[in-house]
């Protein structure tokens, strides 16, 4: 694979590194192109425009989307982001009062919030602690689960540290328990392989602005067929009905597929953006991608140990990550994220460390630029800090 080939179509490379990837991902010349010929057909023909057809779009959108998470299309649909899907799930699933569900310790807001009304219902909220490996926070999870345990919603991948949560053996275990089992696969799907079949998952959300290079304000939501009857919908829209696209008479009956969840009238702008995204990274491979980013992060990690750092991926090598997160004892990892930033080098600090995201649009090259610098960054602050102690 000439991998340079894709550097070159990400304009973000002629201004900054770009290692924040987990976060989110700009937009290559495959994306400007899908869009402006969108925008442009859009102008002239408006809604009967060929790019502007959302049943083809949504189609093969899904296609893809369940060809890579091992599902059928019909358990999937498009809504806005993580927090929209985790919503839906919470308010649509019934529960009783001391009913229980775990959740994980520091983990994103998205999979918090949404469960936090519950508590109104005398719902316990119970947190697992994400623990230093994947193998410890599974022992750690079963200790918490009781007969009243009714639900588990963990992320794929944990956005502070990079460690996959092991949701194969955490399947099992809530397929042993009867109980439900929640993804938020916005860190994970596209860098993590994930099969919801496989691993047992009943529900999972996810944004497409990460791994999948999708635009801002789009996410999806998986929910498997045997639960599809038992989240009710908090909200309903033109879209969740049968026969929608004839508004009269109004129907009761839901669409048989997840597609009931996207409501009303879509983005359909995002969804030619997500199309084009998703086509560039099935036409190389999902798995020659996956392979290529553990590849820059290993690269990344290796050089971020000769200059002194910790990897905390160390905890965990039978589990490959493309979050790299570091730190060095007696350095302040936010200041060097905003040393990293004045160099156009873009990472982030989180629960005191520093993260690392590369994908495939990024080079060696590049992340022996950024480690250069960290190295710098490094040397200027333990001086400025000695000579303050100095003093």
């Amino acid at each position: 694979m000439n991998w340079k080939s894709v550097y070159d179509k990400y304009p973000v490379n002629d201004n900054m590194i770009w290692l924040n990837n987990c976060g989110i991902t700009p937009a290559g010349d495959h994306i400007v192109k899908a869009v402006n010929s969108f925008i442009t057909e859009y102008s002239q023909k408006g809604p009967l425009a060929r790019t502007a057809d959302q049943s083809m779009t949504r189609k093969r959108i899904k296609e893809i989307l369940s060809e890579l998470l091992g599902c059928h299309p019909d358990e999937l649909c498009l809504i806005h982001n993580t927090s929209e899907g985790m919503n839906f799930i919470s308010h649509g699933l019934e529960f009783k009062e001391n009913d229980e569900i775990i959740l994980l310790e520091n983990e994103y807001p998205s999979n918090i919030y949404p469960w936090k009304h519950l508590e109104s219902k005398n719902v316990t909220l119970i947190t697992a602690p994400s623990c230093a490996s994947p193998g410890d926070f599974f022992k750690n999870l079963k200790k918490l689960v009781t007969e009243k345990t009714r639900l588990i919603s963990v992320s794929a991948v944990h956005w502070c540290t990079g460690m996959p949560l092991p949701l194969e053996k955490v399947g099992n275990l809530c397929r042993e328990k009867g109980i439900y089992f929640v993804v938020d696969g916005a860190q994970g799907v596209g860098m993590q392989p994930i099969d919801t079949k496989k691993m047992k998952i009943d529900f999972m959300a996810l944004s497409a602005w990460k791994w999948l290079m999708g635009p801002l304000g789009l996410g999806v939501m998986y929910v498997a067929k045997d639960k599809l009857s038992d989240v009710g919908l908090a909200f309903l829209g033109t879209e969740s009905v049968v026969d929608d696209e004839k508004y009269l008479p109004y129907k009761d009956v839901l669409k048989p597929s997840a597609d009931r969840f996207t409501i009303s009238t879509p983005s359909t702008g995002d969804w030619v953006y997500f199309l084009a995204s998703l086509e560039f990274l099935h036409n190389i491979g999902f798995e020659k991608i996956r392979m290529r980013i553990y590849e820059l992060a290993e690269h990344l990690t290796n050089r971020l140990r000769s200059i002194g750092f910790t990897v905390i991926s160390e905890n965990f090598p039978d589990y490959p990550t493309a979050i790299v997160v570091c730190e060095k004892e007696g350095l302040l990892s936010e200041a060097l994220v905003a040393k990293l930033k004045q160099e156009n080098i873009i990472a982030a600090e989180r629960l005191g460390r520093i993260r690392f995201s590369p994908h495939i649009y990024i080079s060696e090259q590049q992340l022996d630029k950024a480690v250069n610098a960290l190295s710098k960054a490094s040397v200027t602050q333990m001086y400025a800090k000695s000579m303050r102690g100095g003093s």
